[in-house]
């Protein structure tokens, strides 16, 4: 944990740095001044995970207001799911783990005039998980409900880098990996003697994804 946020914060410092004029005026995120430049964009993001030993999908998006080329602030989340399996404790019926989650997007920019350059997005938040089946139940009253075991909330903290590509003027592309942090999962079976559902870890591990950027940079 200690490494993740010393990682994360010397990024944000040398962005930060490397945004500056070569002269010497002092200049803030959050300045007027009529040279700075302010944009924005929404983007859609598809991943591959490996969660609780499973293959996962993780499905998202993001929107965030862009500073002066080099920074972008907003919020951005993900919707997950893994490959069903059955369980041997539910009657070989077939479950996946399933959830999402969200929060605040911080996103040092570097080299962003480049047709090829970095960005390092870091989210902070949020998110939900369960251990539901993977088809649902078919009820006499023509309503579904779906079966689940059990499901935990979770505190999340994601950085990440992205190699990006200026399509053209309003399109960017990116390849990006991450590392997604999560405070400790604690699911169980409805029946307390079966124990735990998987590790208190399951959420923890690397993305690697595709994102698409669309938007005034």
């Amino acid at each position: 944990m200690r490494s993740i946020i010393l990682t994360t914060a010397l990024v944000m410092v040398i962005s930060l740095t490397s945004a500056q004029d070569n002269d010497n005026e002092v200049r803030t995120i959050f300045s007027t001044s009529k040279d700075q430049s302010h944009g924005g964009y929404g983007a859609l993001m598809v991943n591959y995970s490996e969660i609780n030993n499973r293959d996962a999908i993780l499905i998202g998006a993001r929107g965030a207001w862009v500073i002066d080329h080099n920074f972008g602030l907003g919020l951005g989340g993900y919707g997950f799911m893994t490959d069903p399996k059955k369980d041997a404790y539910l009657n070989f019926e077939e479950y996946q783990i399933s959830g999402g989650y969200g929060g605040i997007l911080i996103e040092p920019i570097v080299g962003a005039k480049s047709p090829v350059h970095l960005s390092f997005p870091i989210l902070i938040g949020a998110g939900g998980v369960t251990y539901n089946q993977h088809w649902q139940e078919y009820e006499e009253d023509n309503e579904y409900k779906e079966n689940y075991e059990d499901s935990d909330a979770f505190f999340v903290l994601e950085p990440g880098v992205e190699l990006e590509f200026n399509m053209v003027k309003f399109m960017r592309m990116g390849l990006s990996v991450s590392y997604r942090y999560t405070s400790n999962i604690n699911m169980s079976y409805k029946d307390e003697t079966l124990g735990n559902i998987g590790s208190e870890d399951m959420l923890r591990g690397f993305n690697f994804g595709l994102v698409m950027k669309f938007g005034k940079f």
